[in-house]
């Protein structure tokens, strides 16, 4: 019985240290607030995978028109914040041109914001979304993005 005793305090005190969670001696409550992070620095965004649209005209001016709207609407929603990553893909046999991770949590509000780019809303671009559950920090690397790149893309 006293053996009995002996492994069930050792097991007890294994699975208490086992729940245990570490504290960050950095953590910062205001930044964490601000940022919209939860217990674990994390939050949700809506992944959005670029793709070639069923637009197949041969209109140039039209074309190169939609992609210069869709390059500054880009450049406006990462202003706003509402845009933390955007970049193109290499050539891929699935046609995914793209990808954005935009700062709302919602798929409508991912739609609305979406539905601002004239290269989706004209069709030389679809896309698939998904939610995506990540660092609440990401929009700050966007500060040292902006004192990176020599040259305007």
């Amino acid at each position: 019985m006293k053996k009995y005793c002996l492994l069930l305090i050792l097991f007890l005190c294994l699975a208490k240290t086992g729940d245990a969670q570490e504290s960050n001696p950095n953590y910062d409550a205001a930044l964490a607030e601000k940022l919209g992070g939860d217990d674990y620095g994390m939050k949700g965004y809506m992944l959005v995978i670029l793709k070639t649209g069923s637009n197949t005209s041969t209109d140039s001016l039209k074309r190169d028109s939609c992609f210069r709207g869709h390059l500054a609407n880009i450049m406006r929603l990462a202003k706003e914040n509402k845009l933390v990553v955007a970049g193109p893909l290499g050539k891929n046999d699935s046609n995914y041109r793209g990808i954005f991770i935009l700062n709302v949590g919602t798929k409508s509000d991912a739609e609305a914001l979406l539905a601002t780019d004239p290269a989706i809303t004209e069709g030389y671009l679809a896309f698939d979304m998904y939610k995506w559950y990540g660092s609440a920090a990401l929009p700050e690397y966007l500060k040292a993005d902006d004192k990176i790149w020599k040259n305007k893309p």
